[in-house]
């Protein structure tokens, strides 16, 4: 243990959100890669960060593209140009997702995530990509919302264990519909390979929605949105979902899900249920105008994506201005953090990422107290901004 400590960086002066708890002032000292220790007060032989935030790094479950760089593009180029670029907006971990498309398509892009997960393993860099999420095909088109009606199917477990072998097991999740045929057997099948299984884009009931949790799924992708409004005769996937013990995915744009429904979502659920997630398009990032989401038309408009009918079609929101967001509506820092990086790396079932404590990976980011806006981004232990 004699060069345990050798070569350690040391943080110190900030406010430390490990999210969970919250030292202020704290040091964190990062060696080989990983949080080495962490305690409340100043260290004299540290880098003095007095009036900046320590957090851990941000976490975005569901992400579609961002500046151009779309995940249907299925290239490795593609999902690693997308990893450095989340690097500026705080996020160091995120599972790319994919819209329905052909079946030719989902290859490709299931052997692109491989490829990028092999690239970044020998030293090429970025956000971690921990694997892929298929969002669709097996949907219900009554649901489908910025999806492509043509090549929405019902769930075929041949067709996904194509998907799979191509992926090299790296198919992390899957949003699908749990009221279509065979979608039960689908879904224990796919927990089984430890595939979460997110419900989404779906007309389920109630009863259909409980019946797919006790099949296995874990996960809801974007609660109210592609699914059925509450209604106090017919609660539908709305109450199965709220009151059941699975995570629960929210886009904190204020678009999506509107501020006071939000603050009700975070109260009753607390925010080691509730996550936050961008579902960030290829057109986010960049000016008004129009784009293609999946073969689709979309108009961007004062930041907001539409189908050319109206329909949302994902966001442009990136995850810390999210944080913000929630900070904006009353939701404390705190929660906010913990939404955006503890319980994500927790419903993707990633046990050393989102939490700063000895033994997790060094993945951190420092913002400026005043703003929050993002100054420095470490992953495993390297800083990377």
């Amino acid at each position: 243990m004699s060069g345990f400590f050798k070569d350690m960086e040391i943080l110190t002066g900030a406010t430390i959100y490990t999210p969970l708890e919250v030292l202020c002032p704290g040091t964190v000292c990062i060696e080989g890669g990983y949080i080495a220790k962490i305690f409340p007060g100043v260290d004299k032989n540290g880098e003095n960060l007095r009036g900046k935030i320590i957090g851990p790094g941000l976490v975005d479950l569901h992400i579609h593209g961002f500046k151009g760089y779309d995940v249907n593009a299925g290239t490795a180029e593609a999902l690693l140009s997308l990893a450095h670029e989340l690097i500026q907006y705080g996020v160091t971990a995120f599972i790319p997702a994919a819209v329905t498309a052909p079946h030719e398509e989902l290859l490709r892009i299931s052997k692109a995530v491989a490829e990028a997960m092999e690239l970044q393993r020998t030293g090429e860099g970025g956000a971690r990509i921990l694997g892929l999420e298929l969002e669709g095909p097996y949907i219900n088109p009554e649901r489908r919302g910025a999806q492509n009606s043509e090549f929405i199917r019902p769930p075929n477990w041949g067709e996904f264990l194509e998907y799979w072998r191509a992926s090299g097991g790296k198919i992390r999740a899957i949003t699908l519909a749990p009221e279509l045929p065979g979608a039960l057997a689908f879904i224990e099948k796919a927990a089984g390979l430890g595939v979460v299984v997110s419900l989404g884009h779906t007309s389920a009931t109630y009863e259909e929605a409980k019946a797919a949790i006790l099949a296995g799924a874990t996960r809801i992708t974007h609660l109210f949105n592609a699914m059925p409004p509450f209604h106090h005769r017919c609660p539908g996937i709305v109450l199965a979902s709220l009151e059941s013990r699975v995570h629960l995915g929210i886009i904190a744009d204020l678009v999506h899900i509107s501020a006071p429904v939000l603050r009700f979502v975070w109260k009753i659920s607390g925010a080691e249920r509730v996550f936050l997630m961008s579902d960030a398009i290829p057109a986010a990032g960049l000016e008004d105008g129009i784009y293609s989401l999946g073969g689709l038309k979309v108009q961007v408009h004062s930041g907001v994506a539409r189908l050319t009918d109206g329909t949302l079609a994902g966001s442009t929101i990136t995850m810390d201005q999210g944080m913000r967001n929630l900070l904006a509506i009353g939701i404390p820092l705190m929660e906010s953090w913990i939404m955006a990086s503890y319980t994500p790396a927790q419903a993707c079932r990633e046990t050393n990422i989102g939490l700063l404590r000895p033994g997790m990976m060094a993945d951190l980011v420092v913002l400026d107290a005043e703003s929050l806006r993002v100054e420095r981004v470490y992953v495993g232990g390297q800083r990377v901004l």
